[in-house]
């Protein structure tokens, strides 16, 4: 089995595109009372949209210089859209490029630079960078039994995430968090969804929620940790054990 980016997008100048994305954000509207709703806007290739007559005319008529600037305008219909319903668009920071909805607040995942964009220009962010808080990255640099997309994360470094690094002070109350991400193309079990989480999660979920100049030393989290793995596993949860030596 293979995944990847494909090419097959919507076609950004077909107004029964519009039409249907709008029925499904109803639909999710309905469904869910979130102030905020996720778009997605990642990892969109342009290679159709540069061949389409539609989209292309579609970029004509509205002075459009290019499909970064089709992808702004097709990500601001949907911003302005939810507005009207009283609740607010959110994407990943793809949605930057051609220029950002105005209502709209940004997941920051290739790095903090995206975030970092977003709040210069007055936007909320959610920093969920790779580096930091992709737990489908390796956890040790040994082999655990288990398959990983790529990428080392150790507990360690989880530890260190500050979702407001690179954020001048006055300006930290637009980072709304960080969010941990398990991409689940290599999981195939709750066990397994266990194991990568977990203690990452835990190291992820202190240093988010603790203020900077109160959080500890990865040496004291780590000796709580010990009490808490054991925690853990009574509950059932098949947490990874602290690896021996932190890189």
């Amino acid at each position: 089995v293979l995944w990847g980016v494909e090419e097959e997008v919507f076609c950004a100048g077909e107004d029964r595109t519009l039409r249907f994305l709008e029925g499904v954000l109803d639909e999710v509207c309905d469904l869910f009372d979130s102030p905020f709703i996720h778009v997605g806007g990642d990892e969109c290739p342009k290679t159709r949209w540069k061949a389409c007559p539609k989209c292309q005319a579609r970029m004509r008529q509205h002075g459009l210089k290019d499909e970064h600037e089709l992808q702004s305008w097709f990500v601001r219909h949907f911003d302005r859209y939810l507005a009207q319903k009283g609740r607010r668009l959110i994407g990943w920071d793809e949605i930057l490029e051609g220029g950002l909805a105005q209502n709209a607040a940004v997941m920051s995942w290739r790095g903090m630079k995206g975030g970092q964009t977003a709040v210069e220009q007055g936007h909320e962010v959610v920093m969920t960078p790779t580096d930091f808080c992709y737990l489908d990255y390796r956890q040790v640099p040994e082999e655990d039994g288990f398959e990983y997309i790529g990428g080392l994360l150790p507990l360690k470094k989880v530890y260190a995430f500050d979702p407001c690094q690179g954020i001048p002070a006055y300006r930290e109350q637009l980072v709304l968090g960080g969010q941990a991400n398990l991409w689940t193309e290599y999981v195939r079990s709750p066990r397994e969804a266990d194991w990568k989480l977990f203690p990452r999660l835990c190291a992820l979920a202190e240093a988010v929620w603790t203020p900077q100049e109160n959080r500890l030393d990865f040496n004291a989290f780590a000796a709580r940790m010990e009490t808490h793995l054991d925690r853990l596993r009574r509950l059932g949860i098949h947490a990874a054990p602290l690896p021996a030596q932190q890189p």
